[in-house]
């Protein structure tokens, strides 16, 4: 028994993709890449109130999650949007001005998926809103999308400086 078990662990090992530091550090780099365009990307759809483009970058199967409230509750990607769309359309129209900043404290994934955590600081005008938060995604033909918004918590201007 103990043969064919040596066996199977060199097999398993020497069949398992070998990832040296090198691959690993690439593979993080391109993703964090990727994953700073899609963040950039939000912000623009904010900033120019484009809900088209802002709808685009979640899985439609999308969830958020809203502890900043009272009560607290989850909800459909679908839900949150159709809530969000008139700030949108304010946004577009040049009725308000609205702006979204991201900063990471944990940025853990692969070539296809990926957990961010930090802060984003939202403004619609006014001051800052800091909102302690974690994203889920996964990417689907070669584009990350959102599958998982947990905003957490508020957060201060402190929490957000310490991400700098």
């Amino acid at each position: 028994m103990k043969p064919i078990l040596t066996l199977l662990v060199l097999l398993t090992i020497s069949l398992s993709p070998t990832y040296t530091p090198t691959s690993v550090n690439q593979q993080q780099s391109e993703r964090l890449k990727e994953l700073d365009a899609y963040w950039a990307e939000v912000s623009r759809t904010v900033r120019e109130g484009d809900y088209e483009g802002y709808s685009a970058q979640y899985h439609e199967d999308a969830v958020v999650v809203f502890a900043t409230r009272d009560p607290k509750m989850s909800v459909s990607i679908s839900d949150a949007l159709a809530a969000w769309k008139p700030g949108f359309e304010a946004t577009r129209s040049g009725k308000t001005k609205a702006n979204v900043q991201f900063r990471f404290s944990q940025r853990i994934g692969n070539k296809n998926t990926a957990h961010e955590t930090g802060v984003f600081a939202y403004n619609d005008g006014g001051p800052n809103n800091y909102v302690a938060f974690e994203m889920l995604l996964v990417k689907k033909d070669g584009q990350w999308l959102g599958m998982m918004e947990y905003q957490k918590n508020q957060a201060t201007q402190a929490d957000w400086d310490a991400l700098k």
